[in-house]
């Protein structure tokens, strides 16, 4: 099969198109997959260039995300057969091979049946950010409809998702973004307050847009100073979650003073820590958007559609930092 592999810690031409063995099925509850599209993330950026969570796992095969046909299932399967349409996050981290590549095999509980409504390049899409938006905003900060949020970063992968899911439970929404076209787009996923960062003091017009109170909940996907400062962002009692380690340096004196919630979302510690049971429920969030995708509540975002064999350019994009949406690999 063909395959992109990480053969090295570098740049973007590190990631090199092969021909590998199909990988087989060696569990009774497995599936194989015949995958069709996968999405590039940012998490796969920084792996190639700082490396990947296992030692000695190089050539690995990058890609949590994927999409495509069930072509074979284990013994004990009874969820799937031959020629269902799945989705799913799985692999990608220097452990088990990702998705740059035509076939791969993973358990059947890692796996949700594609919603109808999604193309295959949609669906791969989504499940990495669409986990991640939903634990941050309904597991981690508890987001009800009468609360506001700042979403940091709406235009992003993460971002753009948590925007409508925030919007799907009536939540009044305000995000930051970097461009007048990032901005129409932030207010056609249905945004109530866009502040353009480079602009303008984020804090201060959040504290225009809550009249002095600031929001129920922060969501940090940029981390750093913009970490720190979103601190003073949030109403008294608030919640922030950061998606990033906030690093040593951070003054926590407002968190305190402001008695907030700080919370950290990593959608990938399930599949680093082998937490099978924490996967179901990723799997059923999964299934939870699937619901909101039926409903035209939520739906992805593409940026570029890409060949398999230019996943290094798909990478330079995401590095320049000019993405809308996703980024994502037709197999």
């Amino acid at each position: 099969m063909r395959a992109v592999q990480m053969t090295a810690v570098g740049p973007a031409d590190v990631l090199q198109l092969t021909e590998l063995d199909e990988p087989q099925i060696c569990s009774p509850t497995q599936i194989k997959v015949k995958l069709k599209a996968a999405s590039v993330n940012p998490v796969d950026t920084k792996l190639r260039s700082r490396g990947v969570f296992y030692p000695d796992a190089l050539p690995a095969i990058l890609g949590c995300d994927g999409a495509g046909v069930v072509v074979e299932t284990g013994d004990s399967v009874t969820r799937f057969t031959p020629g269902d349409d799945v989705w799913f996050c799985h692999g990608g981290l220097g452990g088990a091979p990702g998705n740059y590549a035509e076939y791969t095999v993973l358990d059947e509980k890692e796996a949700e049946m594609k919603p109808g409504r999604l193309s295959f390049e949609q669906a791969a899409a989504l499940p990495l950010v669409s986990i991640t938006a939903w634990e941050a905003l309904f597991e981690r900060a508890a987001l009800t409809s009468s609360q506001t949020v700042l979403i940091h970063a709406g235009a992003g992968g993460v971002g753009h998702i948590a925007i409508q899911l925030a919007k799907s439970v009536g939540a009044r929404v305000c995000t930051t973004v970097s461009t007048d076209e990032k901005a129409t787009f932030a207010k056609q996923l249905g945004s109530d307050k866009i502040i353009r960062y480079r602009d303008t003091d984020f804090v201060e017009e959040v504290m225009r847009w809550t009249h002095g109170e600031g929001v129920d909940v922060v969501l940090d996907s940029i981390g750093g100073e913009t970490f720190q400062r979103s601190l003073s962002a949030a109403k008294v009692y608030g919640h922030v979650n950061t998606l990033l380690d906030p690093g040593t340096d951070i003054s926590w004196v407002e968190a305190r003073n402001r008695n907030l919630t700080i919370s950290f979302t990593l959608m990938l510690t399930p599949m680093l820590m082998n937490l099978p049971e924490a996967r179901r429920r990723q799997g059923k969030i999964l299934h939870r958007c699937a619901k909101l995708i039926t409903d035209f509540k939520l739906k992805p975002t593409i940026s570029d559609v890409l060949p398999l064999q230019d996943a290094a350019a798909a990478h330079r994009m995401i590095e320049q930092g000019h993405v809308h949406g996703k980024i994502v690999l037709n197999i």
